[in-house]
């Protein structure tokens, strides 16, 4: 069976003669560490971190990979557009930037430091920079869609490859405009109005992305939306919140990916998802992906237990196993089984993979993964 076959059929609880090995992909830092130990070619190490196609193809080969989950995401420009001008304010006495990124959001970076810059201040406060800064950035336009590639999109795809659509966010892309401090004081103490008014500006510019492309005719196995609203105690904002604001737009952009057949939804969101789970697949969303497992331990489960079989699952891994040895992998495949013979389920690293995962290790779960009977 091809990788497309593996996948939907998993997810549609039909027969399969065996697993799909899926992976997320890779930190850059790994592929050069690859690189550096001799594993794989610096060219190939560049070419992946450039999203060649060929070289993703070379690398599943390399490790028995069936596809990645979301390398087959077609996409359109459903964010801010255009995105603001990255550039550096000033330069810090320790060596660090401040600088202002592509949503609006004034950071300081450090050169040579690979993490999540810490967020010095943000732009997206009341009213006025809505109307001036933001709103404009946030109207359709044809040219946020190229309409030739999806008008061609069923002719040129891979026919044994799982494709989605990327239908956007609702609210996580918000977050990154405002900041979690800015998001929370809007939210709930300065201007509880203008906040839904965001919301939905947002959200209707990302369904009428959606809409324009699907209604060329291009089809997909699934869609896909982005969240990341949740940390390791929970969402950055209240259940009842949340299904006040955002509930609304995930019923209509699934309801619009229904309207072309298109029945599987996933949504990548980090952090303790549990409390918000009902909004998601009360409105159309029906898997989880990438189910961090993080230090709270897996998710998937006990989900699956209290939401039934329309709840599925993509990912659930933990990644950390391949950067230690066997033991662990075959430790970390045995907890997967179980999740596996619960049927609509495909075990995935939770996350990109990580620099310090063994070569060989990867190699050897993507081969034994495959030998869970289903």
């Amino acid at each position: 069976m091809t990788p497309r076959e593996l996948c939907m059929n998993v997810l549609h609880y039909r027969d399969v003669d065996r697993l799909p090995a899926v992976h997320f992909g890779y930190w850059a830092q790994l592929l050069d560490e690859w690189a550096e130990q001799g594993h794989i070619t610096k060219e190939l190490a560049e070419a992946h971190k450039k999203g060649n196609k060929d070289a993703k193809a070379e690398m599943n080969k390399i490790f028995g990979w069936d596809c990645g989950w979301s390398d087959g995401l077609a996409g359109t420009r459903n964010g801010l557009f255009p995105r603001f001008e990255r550039k550096t304010l000033e330069v810090l006495p320790d060596g660090s930037h401040r600088i202002i990124n592509g949503a609006g959001v004034i950071e300081r970076v450090k050169p040579g430091i690979v993490s999540i810059p810490s967020e010095d201040d943000y732009q997206l406060k009341d009213r006025e920079a809505f109307e001036t800064l933001y709103r404009p950035k946030m109207q359709f336009s044809p040219e946020r869609v190229n309409y030739e590639f999806f008008r061609h999109f069923n002719e040129t795809r891979d026919p044994d490859m799982p494709v989605g659509i990327g239908i956007g966010s609702v609210m996580g892309s918000i977050r990154d405009m405002t900041t979690v401090v800015g998001m929370s004081y809007l939210m709930y103490d300065e201007d509880e109005e203008l906040f839904a008014d965001i919301v939905d500006t947002y959200a209707e510019l990302q369904y009428k992305c959606a809409e324009e492309a699907l209604s060329t005719g291009a089809q997909f196995d699934y869609a896909h939306f982005w969240e990341d609203i949740c940390f390791k105690n929970g969402p950055l904002l209240s259940p009842k919140k949340f299904d006040e604001l955002c509930g609304k737009h995930y019923k209509k952009r699934c309801d619009l990916c229904h309207a072309h057949g298109i029945d599987i939804i996933s949504l990548d969101c980090d952090g303790v998802i549990e409390s918000l789970i009902p909004t998601w697949i009360e409105n159309g969303v029906n898997v989880l992906f990438p189910i961090e497992v993080g230090v709270w331990g897996d998710q998937f489960e006990a989900a699956r237990k209290k939401y039934g079989e329309k709840l599925l699952g993509v990912g659930g891994m933990d990644k950390t196993v391949l950067r230690k040895d066997k033991a662990a992998v075959d430790a970390e495949i045995e907890r997967l089984k179980r999740l596996v013979a619960m049927g609509g389920f495909i075990p995935c690293p939770d996350h990109r993979l990580m620099p310090g995962s063994e070569f060989e290790l990867v190699q050897y779960y993507a081969e034994e993964i495959k030998k869970i009977k289903i």
